[in-house]
Protein backbone atom coordinates (compact mmCIF):
# COMPACT_ATOMS: atom_id res chain seq x y z
CA UNK A 1 0.00 0.00 0.00
CA UNK A 2 2.84 2.29 1.43
CA UNK A 3 4.74 2.18 -2.62
CA UNK A 4 1.47 1.53 -4.32
CA UNK A 5 -0.71 3.83 -3.42
CA UNK A 6 1.35 6.72 -5.59
CA UNK A 7 0.02 5.16 -8.57
CA UNK A 8 -3.56 4.97 -7.45
CA UNK A 9 -3.32 1.10 -6.54
CA UNK A 10 -5.01 0.06 -3.41
CA UNK A 11 -4.19 -3.00 -1.23
CA UNK A 12 -5.96 -4.81 0.84
CA UNK A 13 -6.13 -8.71 2.15
CA UNK A 14 -9.20 -10.33 3.07
CA UNK A 15 -8.69 -12.89 5.73
CA UNK A 16 -12.02 -15.13 5.83
CA UNK A 17 -12.49 -17.43 8.92
CA UNK A 18 -13.94 -20.93 8.33
CA UNK A 19 -16.18 -20.50 5.25
CA UNK A 20 -19.35 -23.26 4.70
CA UNK A 21 -17.92 -25.16 1.96
CA UNK A 22 -18.09 -29.05 1.34
CA UNK A 23 -14.21 -29.66 1.69
CA UNK A 24 -14.18 -28.65 5.04
CA UNK A 25 -17.60 -29.46 6.67
CA UNK A 26 -15.98 -32.33 8.25
CA UNK A 27 -13.09 -29.98 10.17
CA UNK A 28 -15.95 -27.04 11.00
CA UNK A 29 -17.85 -29.76 12.89
CA UNK A 30 -14.51 -31.61 14.79
CA UNK A 31 -13.56 -28.09 16.04
CA UNK A 32 -16.68 -26.77 16.75
CA UNK A 33 -16.28 -23.20 14.44
CA UNK A 34 -19.58 -22.67 14.66
CA UNK A 35 -19.72 -22.19 18.16
CA UNK A 36 -16.01 -19.74 18.19
CA UNK A 37 -18.54 -16.89 16.71
CA UNK A 38 -21.11 -15.24 18.42
CA UNK A 39 -23.78 -15.33 15.16
CA UNK A 40 -23.28 -19.33 16.02
CA UNK A 41 -21.92 -20.26 12.00
CA UNK A 42 -19.41 -19.68 9.75
CA UNK A 43 -19.22 -17.26 6.20
CA UNK A 44 -21.10 -18.35 3.46
CA UNK A 45 -18.90 -18.19 0.06
CA UNK A 46 -21.22 -15.50 -1.14
CA UNK A 47 -20.29 -13.75 1.83
CA UNK A 48 -17.18 -13.54 1.48
CA UNK A 49 -17.04 -12.70 -2.28
CA UNK A 50 -19.70 -10.06 -1.47
CA UNK A 51 -17.09 -8.04 0.69
CA UNK A 52 -14.27 -8.68 -2.54
CA UNK A 53 -16.90 -7.25 -4.88
CA UNK A 54 -17.50 -4.31 -2.46
CA UNK A 55 -13.65 -3.82 -2.12
CA UNK A 56 -13.18 -3.56 -6.06
CA UNK A 57 -16.05 -1.43 -6.48
CA UNK A 58 -15.76 2.86 -6.85
CA UNK A 59 -17.48 2.98 -3.09
CA UNK A 60 -13.61 1.63 -1.69
CA UNK A 61 -11.63 3.68 -3.78
CA UNK A 62 -10.09 5.05 -0.51
CA UNK A 63 -9.58 1.77 1.93
CA UNK A 64 -5.89 0.73 0.84
CA UNK A 65 -3.55 -1.37 3.64
CA UNK A 66 -5.79 -2.99 5.57
CA UNK A 67 -7.13 -6.47 6.39
CA UNK A 68 -10.62 -7.62 6.44
CA UNK A 69 -11.44 -10.10 8.87
CA UNK A 70 -14.44 -11.89 7.70
CA UNK A 71 -14.89 -14.72 10.88
CA UNK A 72 -18.22 -13.69 12.05
CA UNK A 73 -16.29 -11.73 15.53
CA UNK A 74 -14.96 -15.66 16.06
CA UNK A 75 -11.70 -13.56 17.51
CA UNK A 76 -13.43 -11.60 20.23
CA UNK A 77 -14.18 -14.64 22.53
Amino acid sequence: ALHLGPHNIFVMAVAPGFVETERVRDVIEKTGARQQSPLGRVARPEEVATTILFLASEGAEYLTGAIVDINGASYLR
